[in-house]
């Protein structure tokens, strides 16, 4: 998948979220730390011998398998356990707040898979 195609699969889902009444700021912080998760996954999977960035109880893994309210529950539980951490990952999460209110919505975005040559189908 090339770049173009990425950024425009991501503006797909922007539209998607201030349809729903996010601001610029909310949806770009939404999909951002959504995209952090995966994109830790992702590098777990590419390099299993390295230590894990996220852990497994917080991992995009933990949230890809829930729906509905489970879902946007374990969603925000992420968030502020993951701004407790040490470090650049605190820093990064530190007061992040799930501002989806739609759980359909979330499960949407929750299905980013990855694409070919290290793309991201989105």
């Amino acid at each position: 998948m090339n770049p173009n195609a990425i950024v425009q699969k991501l503006w797909n889902y922007c539209n998607i979220l201030r349809d729903d009444g996010l601001s610029y700021q909310d949806y770009i912080e939404q999909l951002t730390f959504l995209l952090f998760l995966k994109m830790a996954d992702e590098r777990q999977k590419l390099f299993p011998e390295r230590a894990t960035l996220i852990p497994r109880a917080l991992d995009w893994n933990s949230l890809e398998r829930l729906d509905g309210d489970d879902l946007d529950q374990h969603y925000r539980h992420i968030l502020v356990e993951l701004g407790k951490k040490p470090g650049m990952l605190g820093t990064i999460f530190r007061k992040a707040q799930n501002r989806i209110q739609d759980p359909a919505k979330l499960k949407r975005l929750s299905e980013i898979t990855p694409g070919r040559a290290g793309g991201f189908i989105v």
